[in-house]
């Protein structure tokens, strides 16, 4: 196991350090004075033209692909490019002009690109191709002035040349950040015949300024000597002062010696009076050691004794108190558990009741279902079956109409001779006339109204082949119509 572990950790380790050399590998950190250009994946930056693609991260941090992206570094140091530029002036006299331009990438993210396209591979020849720039336009500006110009106004020529580059410059991603003309040399001694005048005039009023300096001098000469024995006379007198001051000082040093020894001795006796209050001091110390400070402990120790034992007793009630407190709190705590386990059993009997109500109800309407299921499949079928029934009838009807009308009536004989006599029923007392020749006649004429069915019938039959339905107050079944009640003429007496 122990084995295990250390090889987990070995390998937590080494993919950790896997993982920190990848990361140092990716990232790249832009330093103050560098640009870091990243090209190889598709990305905008605000202020360049479209289709620029690059990255350009300067003073942060930031990951690299290998593979996929590069990177490189733009150095946004100060360069220096000397100016070595041979003009010819607009008199027609030539000059060389001597001077400095120092200049860098602009920090904007357009002249890091624009340097970036133009010096990324040729960073050296960057003083070179700015040397040219400012030589071009130097020489088209001198040729523009005159020898006098150039020399009163130095700075106009600096500024009209700066303008003139400003341009091309800012095209190269490059801003200028001091131009500088140091000399301008004179091949055809010009600008040393001009000068000529100049120089006679500043001879001349050299030479007068000296000999007026000479008199100052000689003046300031005879003023200085004077003042030097005015200075004599006052040295010596103050020399005397002095000299009278030391007598004065001697004099009391003298004395000082006898003033000395008094002031000794008084200092004697006050050391010896503070050796002598030290020593009632230190007495006192000792007494304090001996004496007092045992009987202080003491005292100490017994009211300590006595705080811790009243500290005990507060302690030993508090703590009773407390026993009691819990004991207390775990009773009401157990009548609190046994009054939810009563307060749950009766909701779990509720449940239990509800759930079996439910079960019950549902068992009822399944059964309530069943049943309503079976009478219907029962209906269906009789209805079924009755249909079929009318089908064969009606099949047995088409092939042979007086068998099955005899049947008919053979099967239904007693109930129509009931319904024939049905016409006696509400007769309470009748007189027949000829004896037992008139009961036999009446009941010729009941079996007559019977007999009549069979006509009937076969009236139906017919209208039934003619319509294709049974006539209203006909049923299908039998084919019988139901005859009306007649009543028998009854003569009373």
């Amino acid at each position: 196991m122990p084995m295990v572990v250390g090889v987990v950790a070995g390998v937590a380790v080494a993919a950790v350090l896997v993982l920190i050399g990848v990361f140092k590998m990716m990232w790249r950190v832009a330093e103050p004075n560098e640009a870091l250009i990243i090209s190889g994946s598709t990305h905008r930056t605000e202020g360049l033209e479209a289709g620029m693609g690059f990255r350009i991260v300067t003073g942060r941090g930031t990951l690299v692909l290998p593979g996929v992206q590069a990177v490189r570094k733009l150095s946004l140091d100060l360069n220096e490019t000397e100016l070595h530029v041979d003009c010819v002036t607009h008199q027609g006299i030539p000059l060389k002009v001597r001077g400095v331009v120092i200049f860098k990438v602009g920090d904007d993210f357009v002249s890091i690109a624009n340097a970036g396209r133009r010096f990324l591979d040729q960073q050296k020849l960057m003083s070179e191709r700015v040397h040219n720039v400012f030589a071009g336009h130097l020489r088209s500006i001198v040729g523009g002035l005159t020898v006098e110009d150039m020399i009163r106004d130095r700075e106009k020529l600096t500024g009209q040349t700066r303008a003139a580059c400003g341009t091309e410059m800012e095209k190269l991603g490059l801003i200028v950040d001091s131009l500088q003309i140091h000399e301008i040399e004179d091949p055809t001694g010009y600008i040393q015949n001009l000068a000529m005048p100049h120089a006679a005039a500043v001879q001349r009023d050299a030479r007068i300024a000296q000999a007026e300096a000479n008199r100052l001098a000689t003046e300031a000469e005879q003023q200085s000597f004077a003042r030097m024995a005015e200075a004599t006379r006052d040295s010596e007198i103050l020399q005397a002062g002095y000299q009278a001051e030391r007598d004065h000082a001697a004099a009391k040093a003298r004395q000082s010696g006898p003033l000395a020894d008094a002031a000794a001795r008084q200092q004697v006796v006050v050391q010896e009076t503070r050796v002598a209050e030290l020593e009632a001091n230190r007495r006192e110390q000792q007494l304090q050691a001996d004496v007092r400070k045992p009987a202080d402990a003491k005292a100490y120790e017994k009211r300590t004794l006595a705080e811790a034992e009243r500290d005990a007793r507060i302690s030993a009630a508090q703590a009773k108190a407390k026993e009691t407190e819990l004991a207390a709190a775990a009773e009401a705590t157990r009548v609190k558990a046994a009054a939810s386990a009563e307060a749950q059993a009766t909701e779990a009997r509720g449940a239990a009741a509800a759930t079996a109500t439910r079960a019950t109800g549902e068992a009822e309407a399944a059964s309530a279902q069943a049943k309503g299921l079976a009478e219907a499949e029962a209906t269906r079928a009789r209805g079924l079956a009755e249909a079929e029934a009318i089908k064969a009838r009606a099949a047995a009807l088409a092939e042979n109409q007086e068998a099955v009308v005899a049947q008919q009536l053979a099967e239904n004989w007693p109930e129509i001779v009931r319904a024939g006599a049905s016409a006696f029923g509400n007769v309470d007392n009748m007189v027949l006339l000829n004896g037992a020749d008139g009961m036999a006649e009446l009941f010729a004429k009941a079996l007559t109204m019977g007999g009549t069915g069979l006509g009937l019938a076969r009236q139906l039959l017919a209208s039934m082949n003619q319509n294709g339905s049974s006539p209203k107050g006909t049923s299908p079944l039998n084919g019988i119509a139901n005859p009306p009640a007649q009543k028998v003429p009854v003569e009373e007496v």
